[in-house]
């Protein structure tokens, strides 16, 4: 992940009442390698803009149980525990894989911070170098996402996929020990987790649509409340200062433009990270160099082309639309393909288009 996601301006002169604080916050985060590791790269900017950060260890049920997603909840099931501890007070910040989280917001709670995205593509992990082109035929491939496994099956329907549950550590093992063939994760995961380099092929995002949001980390707090009620009352601090904090010092904006449209095709297919469905959105041109002050100014954000994958009925739908609000985009993006669905349903009708955006269909 990008150091370019910090401001250099975000330093704790800028930000004095920081010094009001009187104690470490607290960040909590599951106790997943993967997870420490995430939550280790949001602490560290934060102490780099003046903060003291520790690390506080929150269980969720998906750490715990051996089910699949679908059987244990789907959406939410990593964010619910961490969601809980920010409401009972006992962590002040949360980081979660936005991937997991649902596309609902939470009462209370607000994503304060949205950082720069990590490769948000799917890789292959294999036996003997090979990459998903090179599999023989009859290869068992192993995933728990319905996405990925919809896709393989386009890509590949000569291969045997396969259900598996598991950290990253422990799905590698499967191909190291001749369980599977091939195993397929997340860029970021691997990389955050310094095991990049054992991917064999890294699926470009013609070929695989990542999960909405794939790559990247929201940072989530209270809003509306004061975080440290130990502070004494008459100092000036809130969770919108502590909200600024974090925007002002990890806030990516192309990014959180991204992700908000791709989230927003699963808000509108009222789906969850469990479900077939791929999303990914890029800026249609480059993002403009900032003016005036970082601090105030509105940040600039050009069309979004958003590329999206439903299997939804036994029927998988592709689809790729240009517009400039990134809300407007997903669903309008999600009412063409429900109405592809399931065309007789006068509640499957399209959003109006935003002006000057375009389609292809596949």
């Amino acid at each position: 992940m990008s150091v370019g996601s910090l401001r250099p301006d975000a330093t704790p002169e800028r930000m004095p009442w920081v010094a009001h604080v009187g104690r470490p916050l607290r960040l909590g985060t599951r106790a997943s390698a993967l997870a420490t590791s995430q939550s280790e790269w949001v602490a560290d900017r934060l102490r780099a803009a003046g903060h003291e950060v520790e690390l506080v260890l929150v269980r969720t049920e998906g750490d715990v149980s051996r089910a699949s997603l679908s059987e244990i909840g789907g959406t939410g099931v990593f964010a619910s525990a961490l969601r809980d501890a920010l409401h009972e007070g006992r962590i002040d910040l949360a980081v979660h894989s936005l991937k997991d989280l649902p596309t609902a917001p939470a009462p209370g709670l607000v994503v304060a911070a949205v950082p720069e995205r990590e490769d948000p593509r799917d890789a292959l992990v294999a036996r003997d170098g090979l990459t998903l082109a090179e599999l023989p035929a009859g290869s068992v491939v192993g995933t728990g996402s319905p996405r990925r496994a919809a896709q393989l099956a386009e890509l590949r329907p000569d291969l045997e996929v396969r259900d598996i549950r598991g950290n990253v550590g422990t799905r590698i093992d499967y191909v190291r020990n001749g369980e599977l063939d091939a195993v397929v994760l997340a860029c970021a995961g691997l990389s955050r987790l310094g095991r990049l380099d054992e991917a064999t092929d890294r699926l470009e995002l013609t070929t695989m649509l990542p999960a909405a949001g794939q790559g990247a980390l929201a940072v989530e707090c209270r809003d509306g409340d004061r975080p440290f009620p130990d502070l004494d009352p008459a100092a000036e601090f809130t969770d919108a200062d502590l909200a600024r904090l974090l925007v002002e010092t990890l806030e990516h904006a192309p990014t959180r433009a991204a992700v908000t449209a791709e989230r927003a095709v699963l808000a509108r297919l009222e789906a969850g990270c469990t479900a077939p469905i791929g999303a990914y959105a890029a800026p249609a041109s480059p993002y403009p160099a900032p003016t005036g002050d970082p601090f105030t100014a509105e940040p600039h954000v050009p069309p979004l082309t958003l590329a999206v994958f439903v299997a939804l009925q036994d029927s998988p739908q592709r689809m790729e639309r240009t517009g400039t609000d990134p809300v407007h985009l997903g669903h309008t993006v999600a009412d063409t393909l429900l109405n592809r669905l399931d065309p007789g349903n006068p509640a499957r009708a399209v959003a109006v288009d935003d002006p000057g955006s375009h389609t292809t269909g596949a």
